[in-house]
C-alpha cells in the first residue's frame, strides 16, 4: 500500500485506537475499588485482565486488518501486556502519519481531536511475560526439562499409594519428566493419599527435583444413584473367532458358599458360582459338573485347578446360565452321584434402558411418588445424588448423562423430581446405570462448591499439598469459601488454588472467579475439557478453550490442559494419531495432564518429547521460526541464488 495515497485511512486508525485506549482507562477507573484489594505483587496481572476485558468489549477486526495493511502491528498477541501493545502500536501510528505529512506536504488529513493519551502504568512487554513465568513457577515449580516451558501433571493411580510399586512408578514418572502429581480425593481413602505424598517426596529427593502436589476435593458431582440390582443371574461365555470357533474355555470359579456372608471371588477369572463346601470337597481335576441352565440346556463344566482362596477353577466350553436354585450333580471319586443347588450368583448392575423418544423421571429418591397418567405414566426412575440441584431446573432445560452419551431435556417439572425426554441415545436404546454423571448446562444452580465431605478432606490438604483444585467452580463465593476454610485451617500456611472450569456458568463468570483468586495467590486454571464439552457444546469446545487460554494469559494465571491427553497412549502404549496433534496443542497452556494407565510412564515420556519439539516452533500463539531442516536441505536449481 502507497502510505501518501491513505493518510485518511491512516487518521481513522489513530483515532480509533485512542478510543479504545480510552475504553482501557474506563474500565481501569470502573474496578478502582475491586483491584485496590488485589495484593501489590500481582495487582498489575489484575488490572491487565481489566485491560483485556475491555479492549475484547471492542469489534477490532476491521481495525486489525487496516493495522496489517499499514505494516504495523495487528494486536494478536497482546494478551499478557495489552496497554503497552496498544500504546506502541498508537504512537508507531502517529508517527507515521506525521512523516506522511512532512514528506508530502500536498497531502492534508483531517486527524481531528485524538482523545488523550493512556496512561502509562501498565507493564512493558517484557513485564507481562515475566510475571506470568513467575507466577506459574509459584504454583507449578521449575520445568524438569530444558527446551520446553509447559509441565506435566500426572494424576496418581491406586499402585501409587503400593508400598512396593508405589515408590519405584513415582520415581520413573519424575525421571520421566513429571513435574507435578494430582491426587484426587473423590476416590481411595486418607491413607492412600498420605502413602502417595510420601512417595512422591521420596522421589523428589531421590532425584533432587521440585515435585508439586496437587489435590483435587470433589465438589458437588451430580451423578445418577444406585438403582436396585438386577436379576441374580450369572452367564460364562468361551471366546471365539471371527468364524465363529470356540478358541479358548470360559474360567469359572466354584467358590465355597456357608451361610448369608458373600464369598471371596479370585481374580483371573471370568466368572465364579457359589456352592455349598460339602460338594466342592468332593470334587477332583476332572471332574465333570452337569446342570440344566436357566434356558433348560444341558451344560458341562470341567474341573481344572484348585484355587488359593478355595474352591476350584473349572472350564467352560459352551454358553451357560445359572442362578441360585440352578442343580448341579458330579460323581465323587467313588462313582457316588452327589447333587447340590447354587447358593449364590453376583446381582447383575441395575440398569435403566431409555430410547430416542421416550422418557425417565430423575429423582430424589426412588419411591417417589409421581404423577399419574400422563407424560409421566410408564418412565423409570433414577435417583440424583445432589437432589437440591432438582429445584433449579426448569423445563425446557437439557439435561446429559454419562459424559454426553445420553441426553434429553426437561418436560415436567414436580417438587424432588424431573421428567426428561429424550434426544440422544444409541440406536436400540442406552442403558443408564448408577454413578454416571448428570450434566446440568442451561440450570442455574445454586449448589454450593465445597460439600461437608470437602471441608474434611480439606483437614488433608491444607497439611499436605501445595495446590488444592476447586471442583465444580461456579461463583466468586465459591472463591472465598475455599480461601475462608484454608485460613482456618492453616493460617501460616498459603496453599495455590486451581479453578477447575468444568461449568458452562464457570466459563461465563471465569473473569471475576480471575480477579477474586487473584487475591490470595497463586492460582491456577485447569481447563476441564471433557465436562466444558457437554456443558457448552462439543462444537464450541476449541473455541471455548481458546479463549479460556487468552483470558488467563492476561491475567498472568497459568493454565492446565486436562483431559484425555495421550490417553490411549497411557491405557494401551500407543497414542492416537488425533491425540499426538492434542498433545502438541497442549504447549500453549503452561502445563498438561495426563490420567492413569498402565503405560503412563511411557506417556509421559512421549509427552516431554512432543512438548520439547513443539516449543521450538511456537510459544503461545507466536510462531518461533527456528531454522528447518527441509530448507537447509532443499537443492537450489542452476541459475537460482540461494537466500544469504
Amino acid at each position: 500500500m502507497d502510505t501518501a495515497q491513505h493518510p485518511d485511512r491512516l487518521a481513522v486508525v489513530v483515532r480509533r485506537l485512542a478510543e479504545v485506549c480510552e475504553g482501557l482507562d474506563a474500565a481501569e477507573r470502573q474496578r478502582g475499588l475491586l483491584l485496590a484489594t488485589i495484593p501489590p505483587e500481582v495487582r498489575a496481572s489484575a488490572v491487565n485482565l481489566v485491560h483485556y476485558l475491555a479492549l475484547r468489549r471492542f469489534d477490532v477486526r476491521e481495525l486489525q486488518v487496516e493495522l496489517a495493511k499499514f505494516g504495523l502491528s495487528s494486536l494478536g498477541r497482546c494478551e499478557p501486556h495489552v496497554r503497552a501493545t496498544l500504546e506502541t502500536t498508537r504512537g508507531t501510528a502517529e508517527s507515521l502519519l506525521q512523516v506522511i505529512r512532512e514528506s508530502y506536504p500536498g497531502v492534508h488529513a483531517d486527524t481531528g481531536r485524538y482523545p488523550a493519551r493512556c496512561s502509562t502504568r501498565g507493564l512493558s512487554f517484557q513485564a507481562g511475560t515475566t510475571m506470568l513465568a513467575q507466577h506459574t513457577e509459584q504454583l507449578l515449580g521449575p520445568v524438569a526439562t530444558s527446551g520446553r516451558e509447559t509441565r506435566i501433571l500426572v494424576t496418581m493411580p491406586p499402585e501409587a499409594a503400593d508400598p512396593l510399586r508405589g515408590p519405584a512408578l513415582l520415581r520413573g514418572l519424575v525421571e520421566a519428566g513429571m513435574e507435578a502429581v494430582r491426587i484426587n480425593c473423590a476416590h481411595d481413602d486418607e491413607s492412600a493419599w498420605h502413602a502417595m505424598v510420601r512417595h512422591t517426596r521420596g522421589a523428589a529427593e531421590a532425584t533432587g527435583r521440585t515435585i508439586k502436589i496437587l489435590c483435587d476435593i470433589p465438589g458437588p458431582k451430580v451423578r445418577t444413584g444406585p438403582l436396585p440390582p438386577g436379576p441374580a443371574v450369572l452367564r460364562w461365555r468361551p471366546s471365539r473367532d471371527e468364524f465363529g470357533r470356540v478358541v479358548s474355555p470360559a474360567r469359572v470359579a466354584l467358590v465355597p458358599v456357608d451361610g448369608s456372608d458373600p464369598p471371596v471371588v479370585p481374580r483371573g477369572v471370568d466368572v465364579a458360582i457359589g456352592l455349598p463346601p460339602y460338594f466342592l470337597d468332593h470334587l477332583r481335576p476332572d471332574s465333570a459338573i452337569r446342570l440344566r441352565d436357566t434356558r433348560a440346556r444341558r451344560r458341562t463344566l470341567r474341573v481344572r485347578s484348585r484355587l488359593e482362596t478355595g474352591g476350584w477353577l473349572a472350564e467352560g466350553w459352551t454358553t451357560g446360565y445359572v442362578s441360585p436354585g440352578t442343580v448341579v450333580a458330579a460323581h465323587t471319586e467313588t462313582g457316588e452321584l452327589l447333587r447340590a443347588s447354587v447358593r449364590w450368583t453376583p446381582r447383575a448392575e441395575g440398569t435403566v434402558t431409555v430410547f430416542e423418544g421416550g422418557r425417565v423421571a430423575l429423582c430424589d429418591m426412588l419411591d417417589r411418588a409421581l404423577p399419574e397418567g400422563g407424560l409421566w405414566q410408564g418412565a423409570p426412575a433414577v435417583t440424583c445424588t445432589l437432589p437440591e440441584a432438582l429445584a433449579d431446573v426448569r423445563v425446557g432445560d437439557r439435561v446429559w448423562f454419562d459424559d454426553g452419551k445420553l441426553g434429553g431435556v426437561a418436560e415436567a417439572v414436580e417438587a424432588g423430581a424431573v421428567l426428561v425426554r429424550v434426544t440422544h441415545s444409541r440406536a436400540g436404546g442406552s442403558k443408564l446405570r448408577g454413578d454416571k454423571g448428570i450434566n446440568f448446562p442451561d440450570s442455574p444452580l445454586r449448589v454450593a462448591a465445597i460439600t461437608e465431605v470437602d471441608r474434611r478432606i480439606l483437614r488433608f490438604v491444607a497439611q499436605h499439598a501445595d495446590m488444592v483444585g476447586l471442583s465444580f467452580v461456579n461463583r466468586v463465593e465459591d472463591v472465598r469459601e475455599l480461601g475462608a476454610e484454608l485460613g482456618r485451617l492453616q493460617p501460616g500456611r498459603r496453599v495455590g488454588v486451581v479453578l477447575k472450569i468444568e461449568t458452562r456458568r464457570a466459563f461465563e463468570n471465569l473473569p471475576a472467579l480471575l480477579l477474586e483468586a487473584l487475591r490470595t495467590p497463586p492460582v491456577g486454571v485447569m481447563i476441564a475439557r471433557g465436562d466444558l464439552a457437554i456443558e457448552c457444546g462439543f462444537e464450541r469446545l476449541a473455541e471455548v478453550q481458546e479463549e479460556i487460554l487468552w483470558m488467563c494469559e492476561a491475567a498472568h494465571v497459568p493454565t492446565i490442559w486436562a483431559t484425555q491427553v495421550l490417553e490411549s497412549m497411557a491405557k494401551t502404549g500407543l497414542p492416537s494419531r488425533a491425540e499426538v496433534t492434542d498433545a502438541a496443542m497442549a504447549e500453549r497452556a503452561e502445563c498438561a495432564m495426563l490420567n492413569k494407565g498402565p503405560y503412563i510412564v511411557e506417556a509421559v515420556r512421549t509427552l516431554d518429547n512432543i512438548l520439547q519439539r513443539m516449543a521450538s516452533h511456537q510459544r503461545k500463539k507466536r510462531a518461533m521460526l527456528r531454522p528447518l531442516r527441509v530448507a537447509e536441505g532443499f537443492e537450489w536449481e542452476a541459475g537460482e541464488t540461494a537466500p544469504a
